[in-house]
């Protein structure tokens, strides 16, 4: 099972908005077939270890990180495919989520007589399909909140406009963060003052998808030849009184606003579920950061912390604020250097 997911998580930049899924099939002379999921409408992980071993497949046992399904969709149900196959036991890390499986195809295996058996390894498998089971469990995207900070926690320099904090290979790291997610969400001030691009510009193999670029623009009030808005998909959610203006030909979602005056978060969040989004990196500034955190809408922090000292008179890391009868507090998952900065994964602890 752990051979079976390295070889899901070769699909972690393409498969979307599919899960990645690897399997693997073996007897007791050892394996006889791998395959991987590489793009939602291609063979499924079973099909593809399946197609590897042949006849040689009866009477093995099949390794695969979700539930083999049991629907048609873009490619016929791989229960049918194992049953067929003569496969004695297969063992999956865990059920599918997908209201059109949801157990579905474990009753069909074991209705053929095949033996199954769920669990082993269901930790690693869920965390590498964090968004998918997020968004068929929860209702909404899983939350990644990339941010860059002095030592002194700040995030621009008196002097505004766009400046690196984070060193050259931490930016590199962040090309891999946007590469795995379904949308990239930032606001109009990050869009005003940086002018991003937001893309995947590294190389992660020819068959890597740009994300969806998100801009929370609640007026409209974002330049139209802004670098974000450059031919692609692209997104942005205003609200219902922005007058559209030069925006005719940029897809834009009218959204209620929240009770601050910004626009509501849960609506936006809806949205992208609707549109299958999986993963949302977040890069944006303070105020919009903040406001996410405060709806306890992020499920991870990724902060990269550079060793210099930007002064208190520049921006700090979150807006929020200290009368809100509810302040976040994170735990520590991972720390690790990159050039000279730190990258510092955290996930929030529930209040």
């Amino acid at each position: 099972m752990a051979r079976a997911l390295e070889l899901a998580a070769r699909g972690l930049y393409t498969t979307d908005p599919n899960p990645r899924v690897g399997c693997v099939i073996a007897n007791s002379a050892g394996v006889l077939g791998e395959g991987w999921h590489v793009r939602a409408g291609e063979p499924h992980a079973e099909v593809l270890a399946l197609r590897a071993a042949g006849p040689r497949a009866r009477g093995a046992t099949l390794y695969v990180t979700l539930e083999p399904c049991s629907h048609t969709g873009r490619t016929p149900p791989c229960a049918d495919a194992v049953i067929a196959a003569g496969l004695a036991r297969v063992v999956c890390c865990t059920r599918d989520p997908n209201f059109k499986v949801a157990g579905a195809g474990i009753e069909r295996l074991i209705s053929a007589g095949i033996a199954v058996e769920v669990g082993l390894l269901a930790d690693e498998a869920r965390r590498l399909n964090a968004g998918f089971f997020s968004r068929f469990e929860r209702g909404r995207p899983f939350v990644r909140l990339k941010l860059a900070m002095s030592l002194d926690g700040r995030t621009a320099t008196a002097a505004g406009g766009p400046r690196w904090i984070s060193g050259e290979a931490s930016r590199a790291d962040v090309q891999a963060w946007r590469a795995r997610s379904s949308a990239v969400v930032t606001g109009a001030g990050t869009v005003r003052t940086d002018n991003p691009q937001l893309n995947v510009r590294l190389d992660y193999g020819p068959r890597v998808r740009q994300p969806l670029r998100v801009v929370l623009d609640t007026m409209l009030t974002c330049p139209r030849d802004a670098r974000i808005f450059e031919p692609g998909e692209r997104l942005v959610f205003a609200a219902a009184e922005a007058p559209l203006g030069s925006f005719d030909d940029i897809p834009v979602e009218r959204v209620p606003r929240a009770a601050g005056g910004g626009l509501d978060l849960d609506a936006v969040m809806q949205n992208l579920t609707a549109r299958e989004v999986n993963e949302v990196l977040l890069e944006c500034g303070p105020t919009l950061a903040g406001a996410f955190v405060a709806r306890q809408l992020v499920d991870e922090l990724v902060l990269y912390v550079a060793p210099k000292v930007l002064g208190c008179d520049t921006a700090p890391l979150l807006r929020v604020h200290s009368g809100a009868g509810w302040l976040p507090s994170f735990e520590f998952r991972e720390v690790q250097q990159f050039g000279e900065d730190l990258r510092l994964i955290l996930r929030p602890k529930k209040p």
